[in-house]
């Protein structure tokens, strides 16, 4: 990915799924539903300021946390400061 987030933004993958994998077309509230199930995610790009996450960490962010969404590289990502992550491995 040539995108790199300023400051101290981490950029992670999108988990909102918008169709299953048999092609079946999910509506928005069911989407956004198993989103929020979907908490542990990999990172894919940090801002020069990150002290906690690198790239290819994978994360947790809480639920409920507030994100920017942003279709970058051809990517559906999420943009969230690096203190909104509760912890990696």
């Amino acid at each position: 990915m040539k995108f790199k987030p300023n400051g101290s933004w981490v950029a992670l993958p999108d988990p909102t799924i918008t169709q299953t994998e048999s092609g079946i077309f999910v509506g928005d509230e069911s989407a956004a539903s198993n989103a929020k199930r979907s908490n542990v995610l990999k990172v894919l790009a940090v801002g020069p300021m990150c002290t906690f996450a690198k790239k290819g960490n994978t994360v947790m962010i809480d639920p409920r946390t507030e994100a920017i969404k942003a279709r970058i590289d051809e990517q559906d990502l999420l943009l969230v400061g690096e203190h909104q992550l509760l912890g990696k491995w």
